[in-house]
């Protein structure tokens, strides 16, 4: 029966796929997609490998995702690989063979020379190799013509904020603004300048997978007019279907940005 229940799938799951992917609308598919990989480790433990297994396998899947992002039109994807809080609450055996897959997909990802690769979040708290590694994905991929990856590790939303309310400070004392003076100017365009992210829109579309259905501190300033999905689906699980699906809900959304 879960042989023949497969040989099903095969043969329906890609007809569905084309037809959902015909059907969307090319004007409402989401410039900026935040991606929440959540569910690697769970999915490991439910088929049976160890958790720097369900990394891996979290890691294999960004790629297919990218192929879907280029497929549909999106332009910006930020990926949340690891939080501010994992490097502390993580036992640091687990956190060394983490960084490890990390840095490795990031190199691999900008070999293809596909997608324009930028790190986001506190590189200090990062071991030295793998903030290195970061920015050499930055540096080498700083010209590439494809959808611009932001890739959020060691990141926390409260941390970002701090961190823009940190540089703005720090820039206009170089400039001699008293704080008086700074205090009469500032306003959100002022802190949003010194986001990780400055300069790019603001995400459409914000996905987390394995059934969880709280942001947990990604993309917290940017995420205001977001709209949000969230998948059943484990993150080395999640299929094309299931982007489209995704995708789909976006573009049936009436979008009233606070209104």
């Amino acid at each position: 029966m879960a042989k023949w229940k497969d040989a099903v799938r095969r043969v329906l799951y890609p007809a569905y796929e084309h037809r959902v992917a015909k059907f969307l609308p090319a004007d409402r598919v989401p410039e900026h997609i935040g991606v929440m990989l959540d569910g690697n480790r769970r999915w490991a433990k439910a088929v049976g490998l160890d958790t720097a297994g369900g990394y891996q396998a979290g890691a294999d899947n960004i790629f297919p995702l990218l192929g879907w992002c280029e497929e549909v039109g999106v332009k910006v994807v930020t990926l949340w690989l690891l939080s501010s809080d994992n490097l502390t609450n993580r036992p640091p055996e687990q956190m060394a063979g983490l960084l490890q897959i990390i840095e490795g997909a990031v190199e691999s990802l900008a070999a293809t020379g596909r997608w324009r690769i930028h790190p986001v979040g506190a590189l200090d708290l990062l071991p030295a190799s793998t903030a290195q590694k970061l920015k050499d994905a930055d540096d080498q991929t700083r010209d590439v013509d494809g959808i611009l990856v932001n890739i959020a590790v060691g990141y926390g939303g409260r941390r970002e904020i701090a961190d823009a309310v940190r540089s703005l400070l720090q820039e206009h004392a170089a400039r001699g603004t008293s704080l008086e003076e700074l205090a009469d100017v500032i306003d959100v365009d002022h802190i949003a300048d010194h986001l990780y992210t400055k300069g790019q829109p603001d995400p459409d579309l914000v996905i987390r997978t394995s059934g969880e259905q709280r942001l947990g501190g990604f993309l917290l300033w940017q995420s205001a007019h977001s709209e949000f999905y969230f998948c059943e689906a484990l993150w080395p699980d999640f299929r094309r279907v299931d982007f489209l699906r995704a995708i789909r809900a976006y573009a049936e959304r009436e979008r009233r940005f606070g209104s």
